[in-house]
Order: C-alpha cells, then sequence, then structure tokens
C-alpha cells in the first residue's frame, strides 16, 4: 500500500552479567529443554510469561534461580520495547540503555536526572543513558535495570 508507513519492529539486545539459562539439572531432555527456550521466547505480554510459568513449575517443580532471572530477563527486553531501548548493556558497575533515536523524547533525561542524579550520565547521537549500579548481585542487577526501564 502506498503512503502507509510499517514501522519495522527493532529486536531489544540484552547483554548483561546475570546467569539466565535452564540448568541441565532442571529439564535433563534436550527436546524439552529447547520447547521451553522457544516458549519463552514466543511471550510478547506479561500475561504469556505468567503462562509459561505455571507450565513449567507443573511440569518440572520449583525454578532455580538462572531460570528466574531468564524470565525475567524476558519481562525487561517486553518494556524496552515499550520505552524505545534498543539496547540494554552492563558494562563493570554500569549497565548503558541504548533509545532508539527517532524516538528518544529529551524531557526523559531531566525526569531521569531528577530520579538518579548522580548515577546517570546522558549522551546524544545515538542517545543512551549510563546507570551506575548499586549491587553487582543478579537479582539487584534485574530489579535496578527493571525498575529504571519503568521510570523511563
Amino acid at each position: 500500500m502506498q503512503g502507509i508507513e510499517i514501522e519495522e519492529k527493532q529486536d531489544v539486545q540484552i547483554d548483561i552479567n546475570v546467569s539466565s539459562y535452564i540448568p541441565d539439572e532442571y529439564i535433563k531432555e534436550s527436546s524439552q529443554k529447547i520447547e521451553v527456550y522457544q516458549n519463552i521466547a514466543l511471550c510478547k505480554t506479561e500475561d504469556d510469561i505468567q503462562n509459561v510459568i505455571d507450565e513449567i513449575i507443573d511440569r518440572f517443580g520449583n525454578m532455580p534461580n538462572e531460570l528466574e532471572n531468564l524470565l525475567e530477563i524476558t519481562r525487561i527486553k517486553q518494556l524496552c520495547e515499550e520505552k524505545n531501548i534498543i539496547k540494554v548493556a552492563q558494562k563493570n558497575t554500569n549497565v548503558v540503555f541504548t533509545f532508539n533515536n527517532k524516538k528518544f523524547n529529551f524531557s526523559t533525561v531531566e525526569k531521569m536526572l531528577k530520579t538518579y542524579n548522580s548515577r546517570i550520565k546522558f549522551s546524544t547521537g545515538n542517545p543512551y543513558i549510563t546507570l551506575k549500579l548499586n549491587s553487582l548481585n543478579n537479582k539487584e542487577i534485574l530489579s535496578q535495570i527493571k525498575e529504571f526501564i519503568l521510570n523511563v
């Protein structure tokens, strides 16, 4: 069709130092493991994630921390899509959030500076915000990233 711009959905890249996988001791059968990974990859909403969690617990029992981390990263990816963040990358004690250049709202920076003060740095061009982490514990890293994105 002419005159209708189709927006290409950009895949969100997550590169953080958090263990996130399905341990062999939890799901031994590789075909079952692949199925669970595929189900997680297909999640588009919180309801989808909850359904996958329910199915995993029903089939395999309580989830190990690594799998919980993987599901939390899936939630973070969904939030990034909503907030036009195209990449989240951890560098030592910092996390860099790269925004979609076409949709970046500069009022976000002012809001984030009020909330995070000296814990953030901002760069224009391909806009990104660097957040200094308070902790390097897996759960706390994920929590701080999620909280930051929710505040964008």
